[in-house]
């Protein structure tokens, strides 16, 4: 962040704290509730809070990333390849397992939607 708007950033956030009234002298960008505000602050303001903005997010989106490895080929060969096994379960043991848990709570639910059914339909005493 350049010292400039990084010094603006600070001394209006000064200016906003609790018992933090910075002096005219202290910086060029001045708040809102600064009482000696001239004419066209407002407007200064608003433009120095969309350069921080446009700076920031700058930043971010130009941050260097990870280089990750190109494993597309793999995975093609893996789920291509003619085994007689279905293609969600080739994905190793975390596709099975998954699999099984999805079955497994489809079936209990099933149950429990008969039973509650069961016991909807019969009259109590």
């Amino acid at each position: 962040m350049p010292v400039k708007v990084e010094k603006q950033l600070v001394d209006w956030m000064r200016c906003a704290s609790v018992g933090g009234q910075p002096q005219a002298s202290d910086f060029r960008f001045r708040c809102p509730c600064f009482p000696g505000r001239g004419e066209g602050t407002r407007a200064k303001m608003l433009r120095n809070l969309l350069a921080l903005r446009q700076i920031s997010q700058r930043t971010i989106s130009t941050a260097s990333r990870r280089q990750v490895a190109n494993r597309v080929p793999e995975k093609q060969k893996l789920f291509q390849e003619d085994n007689g096994m279905p293609v969600h379960l080739k994905g190793g043991l975390a596709d099975g397992l998954l699999y099984r848990t999805t079955m497994a709570l489809t079936v209990f639910g099933t149950c429990y939607a008969v039973y509650e059914l069961f016991v909807a339909a019969m009259p109590k005493k």
